[in-house]
């Protein structure tokens, strides 16, 4: 048996592949499902910079654009980023007046539901 780490889609899984030595082949048997393990957390912005207020993201997506930056002041509805989720552009707005404390993302990356985008106070 040999033991392998997989990744998908950023979902770790532990497996175990079973080798066969130029035998015949045994009847193929369901193996049982490895229980997803979480991936190693994404480096984000300093503590100190966070914001009370979290900004998270909808749905699973790839940023397109961000159209603030940290330290921006913001008005309720004024748009902080882009995100792109099956070939639809989404604005991801400010939920409230304030100043944009963080983004926590970059462009091209890949985003997955209710995950940290931006902080604001």
């Amino acid at each position: 048996m040999k033991n392998y780490t997989i990744t998908v889609n950023g979902t770790v899984y532990e497996v175990s592949v079973e080798e066969n030595e130029g035998t015949a082949a045994a009847p193929a048997q369901a193996a049982p499902k490895a229980a997803p393990k979480k991936a190693a957390p994404k480096a984000a912005a300093p503590a100190g910079a966070q914001g009370a207020v979290k900004v998270n993201a909808p749905m699973p997506g790839k940023i397109l654009k961000t159209v603030l930056s940290a330290g921006a002041a913001v008005k309720k509805g004024d748009v902080i980023l882009v995100l792109e989720a099956m070939k639809m552009e989404n604005e991801i707005v400010a939920p409230q007046d304030g100043t944009l404390a963080s983004v926590n993302v970059t462009v091209g990356q890949s985003v997955e539901a209710g995950e940290v985008l931006a902080t604001m106070n």
